[in-house]
């Protein structure tokens, strides 16, 4: 997502896809293939899950009209959704008040087990992904895209179904007072890209300015809150919008994980992040230390995230990537696990879990679908190693093709935003 702004700043500026000759994008068609086989990742839908997605996608607003009464109509509430500018799906919603004693935040998500349930090619299809798998300029979904960017997808001034994170908000502490997970209908009241909720934020005559001011104002403080509790931020200038996102995405995923394990005492697929050992820490704290014009601040030095977080937002602008690179090294890998134990580490979260991106990741859809039956999976621990696995095997073949892009002369930064075009090879040459 770090690459968002700049993929609106280039698309706004008007600069074209990246060229390429028919050769070289045989090359990198030759070279995604290889990728593919070797790390097991499936680019084309088998024939009976495109099927099945095809005809879930037939009379939609009927079957929402005939679900209304089972759900909670939350259609006349104020709901917007942002996203990148190239987004094809737009699976979370937001919608915010302020009353006097509270502030209540609705994450809404769609409602993606609704279409795809354990009795589904296209379950056992997603299960077979794990994930999807983004490389720079091209896409392998974890759900048939017809499926998700259709009835899936919150866009605006159509009903929905959703799966609905209310979450009532001290004013004081933002600790959660309630917490309500439920099937809802919802209706957005419009798409905003993150350059455009910039803008919403700056013009207090735009429409949802002052939803977005409110909400920021709230993620802002969960933000620093979050820095304040020993969270590790390795991205300390990140954007009001996606501030808004990722705090809001956050506080969702944590609000159904705590209920999952503390109200029903359920297995679910939760996120754990172990910590490096106390040894590893001082190896990368000692890196950063010794890089020039860095400093960690002495009074941060007994939590090595606090230190990172304070270190990052005074070091000059060219040691960031470096700073960020050494704590990396030490990081042990996240997985997902039937037990909380040991909590995530890098979060600060005791417990923690993903439920907001079901369209493309299997871990939320099955959170989806424990919340919504209160059953577990028979095989549920095989799922964990499965999606775990599978996301190493995407961040693996992710790596591996930008270092194969990088090989070829092309910046995989600038195909990730602008796409590729394929030009006759007299043309490429010319532009050579």
């Amino acid at each position: 997502m770090s690459n968002d702004a700049q993929a609106e700043a280039g698309t706004a500026e008007g600069q074209g896809p990246v060229e390429v000759s028919e050769d070289l994008a045989r090359h990198l068609e030759n070279k995604r293939e290889e990728l593919f086989e070797k790390f097991e990742i499936r680019d084309e839908f088998p024939p009976e899950v495109l099927e099945e997605a095809e005809a879930r996608t037939e009379d939609v607003q009927n079957e929402i009209q005939e679900e209304v009464d089972e759900r909670k109509d939350l259609r006349d509430l104020t709901t917007w959704t942002t996203d990148p500018i190239d987004a094809q799906d737009f699976d979370d919603a937001l919608s915010i008040e302020e009353r006097d004693d509270e502030y209540v935040l609705w994450v809404h998500i769609a409602d993606v087990t609704h279409y795809v349930n354990p009795d589904t090619a296209m379950w056992d299809e997603a299960v077979e992904r794990g994930n999807t798998v983004y490389l720079p300029g091209y896409t392998i979904h974890m759900l048939p895209p017809v499926l998700a960017e259709t009835v899936c997808s919150l866009v605006p001034n159509e009903d929905r179904l959703a799966h609905t994170v209310e979450m009532h908000l001290d004013k004081e502490n933002l600790g959660y007072e309630t917490i309500e997970i439920y099937k809802s209908v919802i209706r957005s009241d419009e798409r905003l890209t993150y350059s455009q909720a910039e803008n919403r934020l700056e013009d207090p005559d735009a429409d949802l300015h002052e939803e977005n001011k409110l909400v920021y104002e709230v993620a802002n403080r969960m933000h620093e809150q979050r820095k304040e509790d020993g969270s590790l931020v390795l991205n300390p200038s990140r954007d009001r919008a996606h501030t808004i996102i990722e705090e809001c995405m956050l506080k969702a995923n944590k609000a159904v994980t705590h209920e999952l394990m503390w109200s029903r005492g359920v297995e679910a697929m939760y996120r754990v992040h172990p910590q490096p050992s106390p040894d590893e820490w001082s190896e990368a704290l000692q890196e950063i230390q010794d890089l020039d014009g860095v400093s960690i601040p002495g009074s941060t030095w007994d939590d090595p995230r606090k230190a990172v977080n304070a270190t990052l937002e005074e070091a000059p602008g060219r040691q960031l990537d470096k700073i960020q690179w050494a704590v990396m090294k030490v990081m042990p890998r996240a997985k997902y696990m039937n037990d909380p134990f040991g909590g995530h580490h890098a979060l600060n979260f005791e417990i923690y879990g993903h439920f907001t991106s079901p369209i493309r990741r299997l871990s939320d859809l099955i959170n989806h679908w424990i919340v919504y039956q209160n059953d577990v999976p028979e095989n549920l621990i095989e799922l964990c190693d499965r999606a775990s696995d599978k996301q190493k095997d995407a961040e693996q073949c992710e790596r591996e093709y930008k270092n194969f892009l990088q090989e070829v002369g092309l910046d995989p930064m600038a195909v990730n935003n602008r796409g590729i075009e394929v030009v006759d090879d007299d043309e490429a040459e010319k532009t050579l």
